[in-house]
């Protein structure tokens, strides 16, 4: 074991003195019906999820992360780092921008917004664990020109601020790929670097045999969960999925069945939920407005709020101020309840 990995399970030991949970939510962000955000409905939201979720990517992009001004992104994260203590789990802050002088700047502004609301002056080490934060989740910056070399000095610029990170694989909407090679010389170089997201689909990074030298790996690609575990002879640690907003309680079964070797049970989840989530995400496919991993998981999740009435109450609101169809709640009603996953009763009810 090379110095840079000694000190990086140093690091997640003292971040995760239980472990690193295996099931992470990147949380939906909630509105009013005239468009404010609906902080009082993300907290009942959040508390339904928090007895099978143990860490949470906010604001993700599932949460409108790309979509939220600096203000409402700001907001968001403050309202996470409230109830991540609360609750007592884990918080990996969304620092969803364009470029790294954005990325710079908003961390810096978190850090600051944390010292504030402490009303303490420690160093960014402590403050982030008194806060139960374990790290600034970033993308490559944007661009389908940018060359890895430029990839990696952006990326490089994130991880020597020192603070805990995440770095987030999303060429949807990066229009670029973080390299194998180039993960591996940023995990070697930087102990800080405890988390990778990988929700291409593609899974070149995990599946590479570059040395990965401790950093935790999570997928965020949905479907066939069952085979993606490293217990189950996958190539990824844990789950950072969008569908942990609604199928918590199911993922969390999943994961404790390949742990225990039960792969007939682990596989039958794995394939109601691929079914499930597949049909749900092509139809909201062909919506002008938000992104699929959002309106989807609005779609099931306004179920799951309101239960069988969800499909004659308005359906959700999303950031653009426009409501997904009732056409659509209705059809994705239909699915759940073709699947036996319609909820008995609402966690809004």
């Amino acid at each position: 074991m090379n110095d840079v990995e000694r000190k990086r399970r140093e690091l997640i030991k003292d971040l995760f003195p239980s472990g690193i949970p295996r099931l992470w939510c990147p949380l939906l962000t909630h509105y009013t019906g005239d468009g404010r955000i609906d902080f009082d409905r993300m907290n009942i939201h959040m508390s339904h999820l928090v007895p099978w979720v143990k860490g949470f990517l906010i604001p993700g992009s599932t949460g409108d992360g790309w979509e939220l001004s600096e203000e409402e992104t700001l907001k968001v994260a403050g309202f996470a780092i409230e109830q991540t203590r609360r609750h007592g789990v884990s918080l990996l802050l969304g620092v969803l921008t364009a470029d790294v002088t954005t990325m710079k700047q908003r961390i810096a502004q978190m850090i600051s917004n944390m010292k504030t609301s402490s009303r303490a002056a420690d160093d960014a080490d402590k403050l982030l664990r008194n806060n139960r934060v374990c790290g600034f989740t970033v993308c490559p910056p944007r661009g389908s020109s940018l060359t890895e070399s430029e990839i990696e000095s952006s990326l490089s610029e994130i991880l020597e601020m020192g603070m805990p990170a995440a770095l987030y694989q999303l060429p949807q909407v990066t229009q670029n790929e973080l390299a194998p090679k180039t993960f591996e010389r940023l995990a070697k170089r930087y102990s800080n670097l405890v988390f990778f997201k990988d929700s291409s689909g593609g899974d070149s990074i995990a599946t590479s045999n570059v040395e990965k030298d401790g950093v935790f790996l999570v997928r965020g690609a949905e479907g066939n969960y069952a085979k993606w575990l490293v217990d189950a002879g996958g190539c990824y640690d844990g789950f950072l999925l969008s569908t942990a907003n609604c199928f918590s309680r199911q993922l969390s079964s999943l994961i404790t069945c390949i742990e225990k070797k039960d792969v007939i049970t682990a596989e039958a989840l794995s394939e109601t939920l691929t079914s499930v989530v597949g049909e749900v995400f092509a139809l909201v496919q062909p919506l002008p407005y938000g992104n699929p991993f959002t309106n989807a998981n609005k779609a099931i999740d306004h179920f799951f709020a309101f239960g069988s009435k969800a499909a004659t109450t308005d359906g959700p609101m999303l950031h653009e101020n426009v409501r997904i169809p009732r056409d659509i709640i209705q059809t994705t009603g239909g699915i759940l309840a073709y699947y036996d996953l319609m909820p008995e009763k609402g966690y809004l009810e």
